[in-house]
């Protein structure tokens, strides 16, 4: 929705300017369909080039997340710190044994299911679970286990920002790829060079579409769109974040709710839950817990 506002303001606003001054946009329209053609064309052309299928893939998916945003909102920060602090507290209480079957097969949890939304972030349930099961066989060293968190964190956040930097990359090179419709425009103007004056104005002024296109594309069109897509996937991996600070914290023998407390910290402040929220969360999570089966 969002988007679609900032579009629609880039579009009125500039051609809108255009018309007011005295502009003609039959002179744009009539050269819009070959131009974008070349542009969009050679830009489409030398992304494919540049960059794996894989990533041409993902990048269609990051076009979307661009629109719809992060997924990660104010409840689905609670819902993950709750969970953290119910599969901490019941592996400090009863134990790997207990704690194994969460782990072995979260959408047969008891726990897990109360929580569709984190469920639904397969990475991130996989990211949770690796990690729980590998204090159940040894949590000796919390040093070790941060620093592979963090360097697991850092694999994931750099192949999430693939898709972000090919759009970049396209972004960056539209004005010159502007620029080389634009040549072929003059180019083509040169060989009607014995016409009127007002036909070669029409050309020139067609062929200098190509480069108001290339640099509108480039600053209005896509670099925001790869802009919004980085904010997104910086946003979306904060719960990582979230997931090693209570792990660690664990691990370093703080009391479960201790170590919730500080990764309710690490939380993005327009999200964060306060403390009486989640103390009341926490309230009623140790109640169900209490209702679990020993």
């Amino acid at each position: 929705m969002l988007n679609g506002v900032g579009f629609l303001i880039i579009l009125v606003c500039v051609f809108g300017s255009y018309v007011m001054a005295g502009g003609k946009l039959e002179i744009i329209l009539h050269a819009l369909p070959h131009e974008m053609m070349a542009i969009g064309g050679a830009a489409l052309g030398a992304f494919i080039v540049s960059n794996s299928m894989h990533t041409v893939k993902l990048a269609g998916k990051g076009l979307m997340r661009s629109f719809k945003g992060p997924r990660w909102k104010d409840n689905g920060y609670l819902d993950l710190l709750t969970l953290l602090f119910q599969l901490l507290t019941l592996f400090r209480k009863s134990g790997a044994t207990a704690l194994e079957p969460h782990l072995d097969n979260p959408h047969e949890s008891s726990l897990f299911s109360r929580f569709p939304a984190i469920l639904a972030d397969h990475h991130l349930v996989e990211f949770l679970c690796d990690y729980l099961r590998m204090m159940t066989v040894n949590f000796e060293d919390p040093n070790q286990i941060s620093e592979a968190m963090e360097a697991d964190i850092d694999r994931h956040h750099h192949e999430e920002l693939e898709p972000q930097h090919a759009l970049q990359t396209m972004a960056d090179g539209l004005p010159a790829i502007g620029i080389v419709a634009a040549v072929l425009g003059v180019i083509k103007t040169m060989g009607s060079i014995d016409q009127p004056v007002e036909i070669l104005g029409g050309m020139i002024g067609g062929a200098l579409v190509g480069t108001f296109m290339g640099v509108l594309l480039s600053y209005c069109i896509v670099g925001p769109l790869a802009s919004k897509l980085l904010q997104t996937v910086e946003a979306d991996s904060k719960p990582y974040n979230l997931v090693k600070t209570a792990i660690v914290g664990y691990a370093q023998n703080l009391p479960v709710q201790v170590a919730v407390e500080i990764a309710r910290r690490m939380t993005p402040a327009s999200h964060a839950p306060s403390f009486q929220t989640l103390e009341a969360a926490l309230d009623e999570a140790k109640n169900g817990l209490n209702a679990q089966p020993a």
